[in-house]
């Protein structure tokens, strides 16, 4: 089954723990703070890999961790960085966080690459705490935890020219007659269950890149047929071949049919141009019929050309065609412009909750790091954190929420007990 939906779940890693340490050497009684700082956390970064063109991978992978810092050493060493998760996905990736429903990155070009996950800073050693008022510092920081995401990744494939019609139309003999391509193909319907990609050349420097939509049925708007799966692939192409099988009853309304569909999904995707091929002209009962069907269409505005998939009749000129019907087209407009994405500053918002047992829990992003940085085993950690409840505000809002002393106050993982 081809897969262009996927779900996974990122998390980078973690920053490694500064050191609390102190020089020990001989003849030098009183060493100064020598804690190293420890390494930044891994990031999560999807890369795109132009030999991809499914999702298929992350049928068996969905769940992707960065590598976490090492702590620092002494000496003022500092830890070895996490490596990053490198992800790679095909081109035409948009990426979503799933919770938010926000875009993070549209990924079009070979090499494109887009952090959707930062790794957490290292956390600093005792030697950056010392000054001039504490040169022995008895507290450093944990490393800061790595961001954690659901990503929602939708495959559109890109090519200029998407080749579209209904079951049995033909579309992968003529993808296979025009280009390298080696699509699935027999004599029954929905022999195609997955998009494929080729390259026409027309010459030695024009060049089509072909996408073989497989057959929209009635009702692909509302994905029969896994319709919406195969009709978002055309919204990034600049036209479309539209393929008839000419020995249908009613070619003309097969036509009606495949546009109705495209309409009804998206709008712009029936205002693009069109190349209305009518294929297998090579059967007799075809070529008898092709005067009655040429006429029948060109009554509607439209004017067909005839052509043999199988015997490869007529195929160049349905490809000048559809390079001319290219030329000629605007570039499609990006849906949704890609957003440089910056992962927040600390963040000093925080929200204030009786919980059932009497105690307080303080939630927010930047208060909950800070409370995951902290040693809560050295004193001077713990007078740190409490210094930056005051900076934020949060002693203020406990008072005025009615919190006393002897409560409980608890902030992520963390609890404390109330003095004021």
């Amino acid at each position: 089954m081809f897969l262009d939906e996927a779900r996974i779940l990122i998390a980078a890693g973690r920053g490694g723990d500064g050191m609390v340490h102190f020089r020990r050497e001989k003849y030098v009684p009183r060493g100064g703070p020598d804690g190293g700082n420890g390494g930044r956390g891994g990031s999560v970064i999807l890369q795109v890999d132009p030999t991809l063109n499914t999702l298929d991978a992350f049928r068996h992978q969905s769940q992707y961790r960065a590598e976490d810092g090492d702590a620092g050493g002494r000496n003022d060493r500092t830890g070895h960085g996490g490596n990053d998760a490198s992800i790679r996905v095909p081109p035409g990736t948009i990426v979503r966080d799933e919770r938010s429903g926000e875009i993070l990155g549209d990924l079009i070009s070979p090499g494109q690459s887009l952090i959707v996950a930062r790794g957490g800073r290292g956390g600093r050693g005792n030697a950056r705490f010392a000054n001039s008022r504490n040169q022995a510092p008895r507290m450093a920081e944990r490393g800061e935890p790595g961001e954690e995401r659901r990503l929602a990744l939708e495959l559109r494939l890109i090519a200029d020219v998407g080749i579209v019609g209904l079951p049995n139309a033909g579309k992968s003999t003529f993808l296979t007659a025009v280009t390298n391509a080696r699509p699935k193909i027999a004599d029954y319907p929905f022999t195609t269950l997955t998009p494929h990609l080729g390259v026409a050349r027309l010459d030695a420097e024009a060049a089509l890149i072909l996408a073989d939509i497989p057959g929209l049925i009635e009702g692909a708007h509302q994905g029969a047929g896994l319709g919406t799966q195969f009709l978002r692939h055309i919204q990034r192409t600049r036209a479309l071949i539209h393929l008839i099988d000419g020995g249908a009853s009613d070619p003309l309304a097969d036509f009606s049919q495949v546009n109705a569909e495209l309409a009804l999904f998206d709008p712009g995707l029936a205002e693009k141009p069109q190349v209305v091929a009518v294929n297998k002209i090579d059967l007799p009962d075809v070529a008898k019929r092709w005067p009655k069907i040429e006429a029948a269409f060109r009554n509607k505005g439209i004017n067909p050309l005839a052509v043999s998939a199988l015997a490869h009749t007529g195929v160049r000129e349905v490809l000048a065609a559809a390079w001319r019907a290219r030329q000629s087209a605007p570039e499609p407009a990006s849906e949704e412009e890609m957003p440089v994405y910056r992962p927040g500053e600390l963040d000093s918002a925080f929200a204030i909750q009786r919980e059932p047992d009497g105690g307080w829990r303080v939630a927010g992003r930047g208060i909950e790091r800070a409370a995951a940085m902290t040693y809560w085993e050295y004193e001077e950690g713990v007078r740190r954190f409490q210094r930056l409840m005051a900076r934020l505000g949060v002693e203020d809002a406990l008072r005025r929420a009615g919190a006393e002393s002897g409560d409980t106050i608890r902030v992520g993982e963390h609890q404390l007990e109330w003095q004021d």
